[in-house]
């Protein structure tokens, strides 16, 4: 079963990469405040390490987007069940939807950040400085002038970099408290999807449409391996897993 074999692979690359950062230590703790604006120490080592790899920024950042991109052609060539792996791809997407944008307000993954511990902030200078939870739902840009309340007289005084309080913007990040990987969790429904709709149409399907699919597995299992050996906690690939393979669960409801 093609969605075995996914399974297998996707928990390996992310049991594997884990293993490996705690080894050696090469992940980085992206809730720590004191990294938020420091590139990974071994981005000028390794090209992977850095968010500015063209693997990150043009795959990673928009995985949903491809996985729909490969899913689409395997759905219009092929006439097996496509209603129902039509409504699976809507499942899939509305989990990955509420998990990580919006659900009635903050997104179910930022409450979980809130609920163990997170604190929004702003980075200004060498300083973290925390503001109410509500500027990070909305992740508006502020300034001295546009929220003069944040920026009270005496409020950074002796804080290193305080001059950089001037310049703003700033972007409210939530940070600390349990941070699950959102790469780890998409990208490991992303393989488990599309496993599973090659499974279903890769004796129907245009061989085209199934050659992009099974490319676009491999370099997410690839991918998982690479952000699990980088970035985040281990707890927090671990949790992104587990939540990336219980959504996947949640598309497989009988139709």
């Amino acid at each position: 079963d093609f969605r075995l074999v996914a399974l297998i692979l996707t928990a390996v690359a992310v049991g594997h990469g884990t293993y490996y950062s705690i080894q050696n230590s090469t992940y980085l703790d992206t809730s720590n405040p004191l990294y938020i604006s420091q590139p990974h120490p071994l981005a000028k080592t390794y090209a992977l390490a850095s968010k500015r790899s063209l693997l990150n920024v043009v795959f990673l950042k928009w995985s949903w987007a491809w996985t729909t991109a490969a899913f689409l052609p395997l759905l219009f060539t092929s006439p097996i069940k496509r209603a129902s792996r039509f409504l699976q791809w809507v499942f899939a997407t509305s989990a990955w939807y509420i998990l990580t944008s919006w659900f009635f307000g903050p997104s179910l993954l930022t409450r979980l950040t809130v609920a163990s511990g997170g604190e929004c902030g702003l980075h200004i200078g060498k300083a973290f400085v925390t503001i109410p939870h509500t500027y990070c739902v909305t992740g508006v840009p502020v300034t001295r002038a546009s929220h003069p309340e944040l920026f009270p007289v005496g409020r950074f005084e002796g804080v290193d970099g305080v001059d950089a309080v001037a310049a703003g913007p700033f972007v409210p990040r939530l940070l600390r408290g349990h941070d699950v990987s959102g790469h780890v969790f998409l990208l490991t429904l992303s393989a488990l999807f599309l496993a599973d709709q090659f499974r279903q149409t890769r004796f129907s399907a245009h061989p085209f449409a199934l050659r992009t699919s099974g490319a676009l597995i491999l370099l997410w299992i690839f991918s998982l391996w690479v952000t699990s050996v980088f970035f985040h906690s281990p707890s927090e690939k671990i949790s992104g897993f587990a939540l990336g393979v219980a959504c996947f669960f949640f598309s497989q409801v009988p139709l």
